[in-house]
């Protein structure tokens, strides 16, 4: 055997340098369909370094980052190495075909598995644009398939998983999602390694990227194939409406090296999908000249536009996001989606006279476009996102939809916040409590709840907003132990009567003063009272120090380290102030033992601790004075 790239019938490395030389190989090979055999060739990465994160760590490290900044980790992970072992050796895949009378016999080589980074013991399969699929093909010497190929892929696979959808979601897209498909598709793949390890050729479980004759029709479009049910017929025929920047859980890209054997003789996969004597052999659709992507960087589409879109497209119900919905009569529209684990999300925006077409952005056109003020408020303990929305009663209705009012406070922002967008994002959960769900789920997720919701909401300025009441204020101090330090877009904290969980030992304290301390245009409000007097049947119900009269106290006390707080007492309050005015305590005292607890949202409460330390503070209403939004109540 006269070339380099074989060693007396051992596996050895055909290495991109190697690509452009030519010579015959041996007259007679042998090729299985599987990936154990006396020539296999393996993709030319540098060797996994030993610090490299693993699937899930880098997973979690990409959760809350946008399209182009996820897909430029991915491309550096993978091309300096970080590739499970596995995944490096390819697998042989043979075709033949008749053209002129002569048969013509393939063997073209591919990974095992999708692209994917980690290790062999944690792996993370990492759905990308086909932009980036390209850039790591052209690094690796190696091409996309065709959907010929996925078939052909599919038939001499080993292991053949059965296809695992999720309801379609604007989740879908996001790295959430991901992990957890992610999850489930491991979950079948380990049931099977005593027979096939890791390795073997696998097929079925995702969607391709593909190579078409038809891209050249759609320019800026990528096309899917594949997800072969187990009787070999695919769930997605080839469709190429998805924008290009449309990434979401289903679609991951497999490699196809492009040395292949054609006859025996070496050749390379673009030149044989461009000769129309061999291209069936890669191919039903003929010759494809141009078998490629660009490999420009893409913006991330509006992932409600792309959810929308998805819906529509594949037809199929789902209690996931679909788009919004206008509510007659009230210039407003909604949108519920649930996301994993259990969080039920409720969002309530203005109407297409105040957010524009989705297609372009938020807000209106691109001159004079409004920010966006995204206010997540986490629900108490109990309460449904109905309840907490607030309707006009009837009689016999339920007295908790009387007590917030928060769909009605939000209208009346509205009208006194002109240059903004108000939008509530109302967080509930199936268990009725955060501070219930955190001890189930922990807090890791929870930066990625509000990043996908934000997505959502990509092209406009947005300005976030953490509030919440009750045990809604436990969301946010799971998101304060789930990130280093607190964004800069997040412009205001409020705590209405819910700071129970603030504990400096874990870190707020230091959070919250560098945060504080960052910018001008962040804010911080926290509306208590004097629940360690408050009697229920007669008894006290909360510890001096537990409840938030006492953690309003200690916060205080915690923050004064840092900050010049001025004090002013009367008969009903005690407000403390720093930072002037960005900084705002206000204390209910209660001589008269009562539970305050609602009482404090309901009277105009989520106005003032949205509009505190600014001009609009105590316009038009007053706190703890009557509701002044009785006419905004629906």
């Amino acid at each position: 055997m006269n070339d380099p790239t074989l060693d007396n019938g051992h596996r050895t490395s055909l290495r991109p340098r190697d690509v452009g030389r030519s010579g015959a190989w041996a007259s007679t090979l042998i090729v299985f369909c599987t990936c154990r055999t006396l020539l296999a060739q393996s993709l030319d990465l540098p060797a996994r370094a030993t610090n490299a994160p693993a699937g899930s760590e880098f997973a979690a490290r990409v959760w809350v980052l946008d399209l182009p900044e996820r897909e430029q980790a991915i491309f550096q992970e993978i091309t300096a190495g970080n590739v499970p072992n596995f995944l490096r050796t390819l697998c042989p895949v043979s075709v033949t075909n008749i053209a002129g009378g002569t048969t013509n016999k393939g063997t073209f080589y591919v990974t095992p598995d999708y692209l994917a980074i980690g290790s062999d013991e944690d792996y993370f399969l990492a759905p990308i644009s086909p932009n980036t699929g390209q850039r790591i093909a052209d690094a690796l010497q190696c091409s996309l398939p065709t959907p010929k190929m996925v078939n052909d892929i599919y038939r001499a696979a080993e292991v053949k998983l059965p296809p695992a959808p999720i309801p379609p979601s604007a989740a879908m897209t996001t790295v959430a999602v991901f992990s957890n498909h992610n999850a489930t598709v491991w979950s079948q793949r380990k049931a099977g390694l005593k027979e096939h390890p890791l390795g073997a050729l696998v097929a079925g479980h995702q969607k391709d990227i593909v190579i078409s004759a038809k891209l050249p029709e759609t320019p800026g479009k990528v096309a899917i194939y594949g997800w072969h049910r187990t009787n070999g017929v695919p769930i997605q025929p080839l469709y190429l409406k998805h924008a290009a920047a449309w990434v979401d859980y289903s679609q991951c890209t497999r490699l196809v090296q492009q040395v292949m054997l054609i006859n025996g003789e070496r050749r390379r996969v673009a030149e044989v999908l461009s000769d129309p004597r061999l291209a069936e052999l890669l191919s039903d659709e003929g010759p494809i000249p141009n078998p490629r992507y660009p490999t420009n960087m893409l913006a991330a589409l509006p992932a409600w536009t792309n959810a929308t879109a998805s819906l529509s497209e594949i037809k199929t119900e789902s209690a996931g996001f679909a788009g919004w919905r206008e509510i007659p009569d009230s210039k407003e529209r909604v949108a519920s989606f649930t996301l994993d684990p259990e969080v039920k999300i409720h969002i309530n925006a203005p109407g297409p006279s105040g957010l524009a077409d989705t297609r372009a952005g938020v807000g209106g056109s691109e001159e004079g476009r409004r920010k966006v003020l995204l206010i997540f408020y986490g629900l108490p303990n109990g309460n449904t996102t109905e309840q907490t929305i607030g309707k006009a009663l009837k009689p016999g209705d339920d007295w908790h939809f009387d007590i917030q009012h928060i769909g009605a406070q939000t209208r009346f922002l509205r009208q006194m916040l002109r240059d903004r967008e108000v939008v509530v994002v109302y967080l509930e959960n199936n268990l009725k409590s955060w501070p219930t769900w955190r001890k189930k789920y922990g807090d890791k997720g929870i930066p990625g709840i509000i990043a996908d919701v934000k997505r959502l909401f990509a092209g406009a300025e947005v300005e976030t907003v953490l509030s919440g009441h009750s045990g809604g204020g436990s969301l946010i101090f799971g998101y304060l132990n789930a990130v280093t330090e607190i964004p800069d877009d997040v412009t205001r904290i409020a705590f209405l009567d819910s700071n129970y969980a603030y504990d400096a030992a874990q870190g707020h304290k230091d959070k919250l003063v560098k945060w504080l301390s960052g910018s001008d245009h962040h804010f911080l409000c926290v509306l208590a009272y004097n629940d360690a007097v408050a009697l229920l049947d007669g008894k006290t119900f909360v510890s001096a120090a537990g409840g938030t009269w006492g953690r309003s106290h200690a916060m205080l006390r915690d923050l004064a380290e840092d900050f010049k707080f001025t004090s002013q007492t009367n008969a009903d309050f005690k407000r403390f102030s720093a930072l002037d005015g960005r900084v705002q305590f206000i204390l209910k005292e209660n001589p008269e033992q009562k539970i305050f607890h609602t009482v404090q949202v309901e009277r105009n409460g989520f106005i003032h601790c949205l509009v505190t330390g600014t001009t609009n503070e105590s316009q038009s209403y007053e706190y703890f004075g009557p509701r002044a939004y009785p006419q905004w109540i629906r």
